[in-house]
């Protein structure tokens, strides 16, 4: 369903395009050469779990805040993709800039910048900061990535990403909302076969151990055999030694394990993608335990999976 189709900031519409970018993605402050004059366009469409918009506008600086976001629950990832000018992009003392043909990779969850000079059209496809975690582990160095979409995995998420767009009026809710998944997918394959998002903060070979404990992990996230223990024996290395890795990171193992498992069941629910019930959804999860599931999913979520569930429906149904 097309959200605020073909709105706009006609002249004296900065603040109106403010509020329309805010409303789309998160607060931002917005800043143009001349705001008697600026016009901007935007469409919006929900592919399930990932929202995709499409924006045409004047010259701009978007700039998000501490205040912004120091009251946020839950982060971001905006994947902005130009179309006609080079974009410049400003966080965490890393700026860089991405012109046609690439994407680049925005997080909601720390200061930056981001602007273009002239009028301009971007894609942008704003994806949830857990699900990419529960996929490729934490979102953290993400910030400020530019991919090229001319070439290798990248390049395949980039053209899928267009085929969905070229179809998107004629698919429905469930068809939107299996696009996004395959988009999600698509999109976390082409961000982890780039070395970039290796963990800098422990030696080469720990990250590398850690990253194949998670990889392993995440392909294998709906057995519900999966242990510490088996974890450890396919990577090859001690569950003394695996544990001492993930502790490193804040988390213990198994509670690595049911964060990635508890993200994909929300991702169900409120994608609605099938008629699936929740206990359905918690088993092929991994979750063989009903009250367990929902004890742990309310103390991540604040909810029960019924009121994802239901809060999804009413969201779909005033759209």
């Amino acid at each position: 369903m097309i959200i605020n189709s073909g709105q706009s900031a006609a002249p004296s519409g900065r603040d109106k395009w403010q509020q329309m970018v805010s409303e789309a993605y998160f607060p931002l402050d917005t800043e143009c050469h001349d705001r008697s004059t600026f016009r901007g366009e935007m469409q919006r469409w929900s592919l399930g779990v990932i929202g995709l918009s499409r924006i045409h506008c004047d010259g701009v600086l978007y700039r998000r805040q501490r205040r912004h976001f120091l009251n946020e629950t839950e982060s971001s990832l905006l994947i902005a993709i130009p179309e006609n000018e080079e974009v410049q992009y400003s966080q965490n003392q890393r700026r860089t800039s991405c012109k046609p043909g690439g994407f680049i990779v925005e997080r909601s969850d720390a200061p930056y910048e981001y602007w273009h000079a002239r009028r301009n059209i971007q894609w942008v496809l704003k994806v949830p900061s857990a699900s990419v975690r529960a996929r490729i582990g934490p979102s953290e160095r993400l910030g400020g990535l530019i991919f090229d979409g001319r070439q290798g995995v990248a390049g395949y998420f980039l053209s899928s990403l267009r085929v969905a767009i070229s179809h998107i009026e004629q698919l429905d809710d469930g068809a939107r909302a299996t696009a996004g998944s395959h988009l999600l997918e698509m999109l976390c394959l082409a961000i982890r076969s780039d070395e970039r998002v290796l963990d800098s903060t422990t030696s080469s070979v720990r990250a590398a151990h850690l990253y194949r404990a998670e990889q392993f992990i995440r392909e294998n996230l709906k057995d519900p055999d999966m242990s510490p223990q088996r974890v450890a024996r396919a990577c090859g290395i001690s569950l003394r030694y695996l544990q001492q890795l993930f502790s490193e990171t804040g988390q213990s193992i198994n509670g690595y394990i049911r964060d990635r498992r508890l993200t994909r069941c929300s991702e169900e629910l409120r994608a609605q993608v099938s008629g699936a019930t929740v206990a359905e959804i918690a088993y092929r999860w991994g979750f063989a335990d009903q009250s367990q599931f929902s004890r742990h999913y309310k103390a991540k979520f604040g909810c029960t999976p019924t009121e994802t569930r239901k809060e999804a429906g009413r969201f779909r149904r005033a759209m």
